[in-house]
């Protein structure tokens, strides 16, 4: 029963950690940027789930909705005015010192305005479980799972069904050909990644309820998220998902039979693994073609 439920409760927490890293995994494959600001957008969603929670009783999990709008035009202007130039007058390689000085400078925000202490929301419902056959789970987690799973498949099927989806896949896979058929390659790539930070940010208002978090915790949210690309493959949210329900398994069977101390230790191991074993995950890259 003891590994049934250590079973269950990876899963679940594989299903958040998905959602959490689905929007790095869109940026890196379409664009190429390892966004080392991923985590910070994940904890800003939090603390913004937070204030609509606090200030307008906002249920968490329906923040998600204007949390993610608000954070697609974020995303967008970020990467269109300031990852865009750095690229455009240096080279790919300069998004990586962008990204991580604003995520520094961000950080540092963060802890002025709301301290370093962390943070948990509690709406009425956070201590609810559920029991089936003598196993136990919690209801935000379980709730929690539900929203990734509809966020999860709502981007595979924008990706999948949709001009906009198409114009993403033309301008990953070769974009000099999208732009002389009249796509606007640029203003497409600034769309997909206020795509990504929408859907971290919306992580983050799942998070917020299912963890405790902190400003500090930005660093552990792009790490995971590097780590479920890696798994699972770059590019789709269905590698995105096989990678985050790999690594909550990892995660929840480590800390329960060897040790919680142990587990970024044991992640990593299995992270070198899969990159000798199959550098491009288990379901390799969804924008392959170009790469």
């Amino acid at each position: 029963m003891l590994v049934l439920q250590t079973a269950l409760n990876g899963l679940v927490l594989g299903g958040v950690y998905s959602l959490a890293a689905v929007g790095f995994s869109l940026i890196f494959g379409a664009l190429g940027i390892v966004n080392l600001t991923h985590g910070i957008f994940v904890i800003c969603g939090a603390y913004a789930s937070m204030m609509l929670f606090h200030g307008l009783s906002v249920d968490p999990f329906f923040a998600t909705i204007p949390v993610a709008f608000v954070f697609f035009f974020v995303g967008y202007v970020y990467q269109r005015y300031l990852i865009q130039l750095a690229v455009s007058r240096a080279s790919l390689v300069a998004s990586l010192l962008v990204t991580f000085g604003v995520a520094l400078i961000a950080r540092n925000l963060l802890q002025l305005g709301f301290s370093p202490d962390v943070r948990t929301i509690t709406p009425s419902y956070s201590f609810s479980s559920l029991v089936i056959g003598g196993l136990r789970v919690d209801m935000v987690r379980l709730i929690g799972v539900g929203v990734s799973l509809v966020l999860l498949s709502l981007m595979a099927l924008l990706l999948a069904k949709t001009a906009f989806g198409r114009r993403i896949r033309a301008t990953a896979q070769q974009p000099l050909a999208a732009n002389l058929s009249g796509v606007n390659v640029p203003h497409v790539f600034g769309q997909t990644f206020g795509l990504g930070a929408a859907f971290a940010a919306a992580a983050g208002a799942v998070l917020g309820i299912v963890q405790p978090f902190s400003p500090s915790a930005e660093e552990f949210w792009t790490l995971n998220a590097f780590i479920v690309v890696v798994l699972g493959g770059v590019g789709s949210p269905s590698g995105a998902l096989l990678g985050g329900i790999l690594l909550g398994l990892i995660s929840s069977f480590t800390a329960q039979y060897v040790g919680p101390s142990f587990t970024n230790a044991v992640m990593f191991l299995v992270l070198v693994v899969m990159l000798l074993v199959r550098p491009h995950g288990l379901l390799g890259s969804a924008f392959g073609e170009s790469r």
